[in-house]
Protein backbone atom coordinates (compact mmCIF):
# COMPACT_ATOMS: atom_id res chain seq x y z
CA UNK A 1 0.00 0.00 0.00
CA UNK A 2 2.70 2.52 0.97
CA UNK A 3 4.74 1.52 -2.06
CA UNK A 4 1.79 2.23 -4.37
CA UNK A 5 1.15 5.62 -2.74
CA UNK A 6 4.81 6.55 -3.16
CA UNK A 7 4.82 5.44 -6.79
CA UNK A 8 1.69 7.45 -7.54
CA UNK A 9 3.09 10.52 -5.78
CA UNK A 10 6.41 10.37 -7.63
CA UNK A 11 4.89 9.75 -11.05
CA UNK A 12 2.26 12.42 -10.49
CA UNK A 13 4.83 15.02 -9.49
CA UNK A 14 7.10 14.19 -12.42
CA UNK A 15 4.15 14.47 -14.80
CA UNK A 16 3.19 17.82 -13.26
CA UNK A 17 6.73 19.13 -13.68
CA UNK A 18 6.87 17.87 -17.26
CA UNK A 19 3.55 19.58 -18.04
CA UNK A 20 4.85 22.85 -16.58
CA UNK A 21 8.16 22.66 -18.45
CA UNK A 22 7.77 20.38 -21.49
CA UNK A 23 10.92 21.79 -23.07
CA UNK A 24 13.01 20.81 -20.02
CA UNK A 25 11.51 17.51 -18.87
CA UNK A 26 9.99 14.49 -20.58
CA UNK A 27 8.43 11.52 -18.80
CA UNK A 28 7.71 8.29 -20.68
CA UNK A 29 5.96 5.20 -19.42
CA UNK A 30 3.94 7.04 -16.76
CA UNK A 31 0.69 5.49 -17.98
CA UNK A 32 2.19 2.03 -17.43
CA UNK A 33 3.90 2.88 -14.13
CA UNK A 34 1.31 1.04 -12.01
CA UNK A 35 1.99 -2.26 -13.74
CA UNK A 36 5.67 -1.68 -14.35
CA UNK A 37 8.75 -0.94 -12.32
CA UNK A 38 10.26 1.29 -15.01
CA UNK A 39 9.88 4.93 -15.95
CA UNK A 40 11.98 6.94 -18.39
CA UNK A 41 12.67 10.52 -17.36
CA UNK A 42 14.78 12.91 -19.44
CA UNK A 43 15.58 16.41 -18.26
CA UNK A 44 15.83 18.56 -15.18
CA UNK A 45 13.78 17.67 -12.10
CA UNK A 46 12.90 20.09 -9.30
CA UNK A 47 14.19 17.84 -6.55
CA UNK A 48 12.82 20.02 -3.75
CA UNK A 49 9.28 19.75 -5.10
CA UNK A 50 9.67 16.00 -5.59
CA UNK A 51 10.91 15.54 -2.02
CA UNK A 52 7.98 17.56 -0.64
CA UNK A 53 5.50 15.36 -2.51
CA UNK A 54 7.16 12.19 -1.26
CA UNK A 55 7.26 13.49 2.32
CA UNK A 56 3.59 14.45 2.09
CA UNK A 57 2.69 11.04 0.77
CA UNK A 58 4.53 9.29 3.61
CA UNK A 59 2.96 11.63 6.16
CA UNK A 60 -0.51 10.90 4.80
CA UNK A 61 -1.04 14.13 2.89
CA UNK A 62 -3.03 14.52 -0.32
Amino acid sequence: MLEEKLKEAIVGELQRQAADRPQSLKVQGAADAKGSEELTVNGKIDLGALVMVIAGSVAGGP
